[in-house]
């Protein structure tokens, strides 16, 4: 089980443009959001995605890159990104290796959350709301802001 202070698990994915990356692509350059999201265009999913959307100027001063992760196919992603203008990258977990990687599988459903990843490539931040979707971004702005202030004093 991944945990704060980890190194976060390197993946390969597709992404909602049909272009293959690696969570290794953004190690060293940017810090990551990485959330895991149940699925396309549901009341909860659709709400977290646009928190997201509506906080992308504040996450955008934190040289943030933002990945959501889900099982739907790149065609729903594709989709659900222009419906919905969704200004970050969505790739798809159909067979939920990278959600293995990370233990994020849930229960009854597939688990709702997130992970700040710092420059370096470690997990600096754990949110996990199935019911409280818009927090995600809340979360990920507040351990994005304390990531900042740590790299000031050092």
């Amino acid at each position: 089980m991944v945990k704060v202070g980890d190194k976060a698990p390197i993946f390969e994915a597709v992404t909602d443009s049909g272009e293959k990356i690696s969570l290794a692509d953004f190690i060293g350059k940017h810090n990551i959001v990485l959330y895991f999201y149940p699925k396309d265009n549901t009341p909860g999913c659709t709400r977290e995605a646009c928190a997201f959307r509506d906080n992308w100027n504040l996450l955008k001063d934190y040289d943030v890159v933002v990945i959501g992760v889900s099982s739907d196919d790149i065609n729903s992603h594709k989709k659900f990104k222009e419906k919905y203008q969704l200004p970050f990258i969505l790739v798809s977990d159909p067979d939920k290796k990278i959600r293995e990687l990370y233990n994020a599988k849930g229960f009854i459903l597939p688990a709702r959350i997130t992970f700040v990843i710092d420059k370096r490539g470690i997990i600096r931040h754990i949110y996990n709301s199935q019911f409280n979707p818009e927090n995600h971004v809340k979360e990920a702005l507040k351990a994005l802001q304390k990531i900042r202030e740590e790299e000031v004093r050092n």
